[in-house]
C-alpha cells in the first residue's frame, strides 16, 4: 500500500482513531507531499467511552498478542511526551476491595458477589488471572485510610505498579489527536455516513453492475471481494452539508458505531454509567475492583424501573463498582453494564440515568466518607463495543478483505490500554504491507466479517 499517492481517511475520533492518526504520522514511509490523512469525528474528539472510561492499563489485559506492546508504547509515549503531566500518566497498585455499608449488619451483609443477578459487568474482572492474585498476604494497606476502617472487610492484592498503569482517557485522547495535526493530520466535526467504492478493474460491467446493486453503496455479502474504496461522504457538523472526499484507504475506528458502516462487523454495544468525585482530601494512588453490600432499600426494585426484571431483596444487596484514584484529586467510578437503552445516533445523543450514577454514589459513600462527602464532579454514560463473536472477545484490527478498508474496532473493555497498539500496527499494515510489531492473525476482521 505504500507507493504512490493516498488518501488515508479514518473514521472515528475516539482514543482507537486518534493513536491511529498520531502512529500514521510517526511511520517512516509518512510522506506529507504523498499522503494525506483525514480524521472524522461526528461530535467531539474523545466524545464516547473514550472520555469517559476509567483509564485503567494492565499488562494482564486482554488479547494477549497485543497486551504487552500495548503497555510499553503507553510508558514510551508518556516518556515523549511529558505524558505525567499532559494526561496523568502513572503506575499505580490493583487491589479488591470488600467492604459493607456501616448502615448493615455482619448477617446482613452475607450476600456473595458472584451471587448478583443484575450486576452486569464491564469485563475487566474476568481477564484477572491467578497468578496476578498470588501475591504475598498482608495487612489492609496503611495508605487506604480514605475508606471507613469499620466498613473494610478484606484486602487482597491483584497487581503492583510492575503491571498496573493508569491514564487520563480524555486527556490522552485530546492529546493524540493534537499531536496528530502537528503532524499533518486534518481533524474534521463530521458523521461520516456511507463509504463509496469503484468496481474491480477486472470485473465485466454485468458484474460491476450486480456488485453495485447488492453492495448499495455499503459492504454486502460477496459483493465486498468485488469493489474498493473510493471516496467518503459526510454531514459537516457545522454547516449540516452534505460534503464528499477521495479515499483510497479508510480505517473504521468507530467503536459501537462500526456497524454503521460495516453492517456485517459483529459489533454490539453495552452502556456503561460513571461518576467522577472530588473527594474530600487527597487519596493515595489504587485501582480498585470492589464488592460492596449496601441496604436494601437502596438497591431493591431499581433495575425493575427501567424495564429490568424484578430482583429479590436479599440478592440486590450487592454492588461491585471500580474505584480509580487520579492524581489530580479525583475519583472515578463505574457501575456495571446495561442493554436498556440502544445505541443512540451519536455520543452527543447517549441518554444517562441519573438514578444509575445515584446507585454509584451511594454505594461508594457507604463505605467512605471521604468520598460520601466529596463533591460530585460529573455524572455520564458511554457505550462500549462488544463483540458478538463466540470466542474472539476482539478487537478486529486490519484489513477486511475489500481493498483498501481496514477495521480498528471492537476493543471493549480494553480500549484504553489497547489504543497505541492498534494505532501501531494499523500503521505498520497501511505503509509496510503487514503487521510487524505482533503476530495478530487471530485478530484478523477477515475471520469474521
Amino acid at each position: 500500500m505504500a507507493d504512490g499517492k493516498q488518501d488515508i481517511v479514518i473514521v472515528g475520533g475516539g482514543i482507537i482513531g486518534c493513536t491511529t492518526a498520531y502512529y500514521l504520522t510517526k511511520h517512516p514511509s509518512f510522506d506529507p507531499s504523498r499522503h494525506s490523512i483525514t480524521l472524522f469525528e461526528a461530535t467531539r474528539i474523545g466524545g464516547g467511552a473514550s472520555g469517559k472510561a476509567g483509564g485503567l492499563l494492565a499488562q494482564w489485559a486482554y488479547p494477549a498478542s497485543i497486551v504487552p506492546l500495548s503497555f510499553d508504547l503507553h510508558s514510551q509515549l508518556a516518556e515523549a511526551h511529558d505524558g505525567v503531566r499532559q494526561w496523568g500518566y502513572r503506575r499505580i497498585n490493583c487491589g479488591k476491595l470488600t467492604a459493607k455499608d456501616q448502615k448493615l449488619s455482619t448477617s446482613e451483609a452475607a450476600t456473595s458477589w458472584t451471587q448478583l443477578a443484575t450486576w452486569f459487568p464491564l469485563g475487566k474482572r474476568k481477564y484477572i488471572k491467578e497468578e496476578n492474585r498470588d501475591l504475598p498476604a498482608k495487612d489492609f494497606p496503611d495508605d487506604l485510610d480514605w475508606f471507613n476502617a469499620k466498613s473494610i472487610k478484606s484486602y487482597e492484592d491483584i497487581s503492583t505498579t510492575n503491571a498496573t498503569a493508569q491514564v487520563n482517557p480524555l486527556q490522552f485522547t485530546m492529546t493524540m489527536a493534537r499531536l496528530a495535526e502537528e503532524g499533518g493530520v486534518k481533524v474534521v466535526l463530521g458523521s461520516v455516513d456511507a463509504i463509496g467504492y469503484a468496481p474491480d478493474d477486472q470485473q465485466s460491467p454485468r458484474e460491476q453492475y450486480v456488485a453495485n446493486e447488492k453492495a448499495g453503496g455499503f459492504i454486502a455479502g460477496n459483493a465486498a471481494r468485488e469493489k474498493r474504496v473510493q471516496s467518503v461522504s459526510y454531514i459537516d457538523k457545522a454547516t449540516s452539508e452534505s460534503r464528499s472526499i477521495p479515499a483510497t484507504i479508510v480505517v473504521i475506528a468507530a467503536g459501537p458505531w462500526t456497524p454503521v458502516l460495516l453492517p456485517s462487523a459483529p459489533i454490539s454495544s453495552l452502556r456503561a454509567h460513571s461518576v467522577t468525585i472530588r473527594p474530600t482530601k487527597p487519596v493515595s494512588a489504587y485501582c480498585l475492583f470492589t464488592e460492596i453490600p449496601v441496604a436494601p432499600e437502596d438497591a431493591d426494585g431499581d433495575g425493575a424501573e427501567q424495564g429490568d426484571p424484578a430482583v429479590p431483596r436479599e440478592i440486590a444487596k450487592v454492588m461491585c463498582p471500580e474505584i480509580y484514584s487520579r492524581p489530580n484529586n479525583e475519583v472515578y467510578v463505574c457501575g456495571s453494564g446495561d442493554n436498556v437503552v440502544p445505541l443512540p445516533a451519536n455520543t452527543d445523543a447517549v441518554e444517562v440515568s441519573r438514578q444509575d450514577c445515584q446507585n454509584i454514589i451511594d454505594a461508594v459513600a457507604s463505605i467512605s466518607d471521604e468520598l460520601g462527602n466529596g463533591v460530585v464532579t460529573s455524572r455520564r454514560a458511554c457505550y462500549l463495543p462488544v463483540m458478538n463473536v463466540g470466542g474472539s472477545g476482539g478487537p478486529l484490527i486490519g484489513e477486511t478483505g475489500v481493498p483498501g478498508l481496514l477495521l480498528a474496532a471492537g476493543h471493549s473493555c480494553w480500549g484504553i490500554h489497547n489504543a497505541p497498539a492498534t494505532g501501531k500496527l494499523i500503521s505498520e499494515i497501511i505503509f509496510d504491507g503487514e503487521a510487524t510489531s505482533a503476530n495478530i492473525r487471530s485478530l484478523d476482521p477477515r475471520l469474521v466479517v
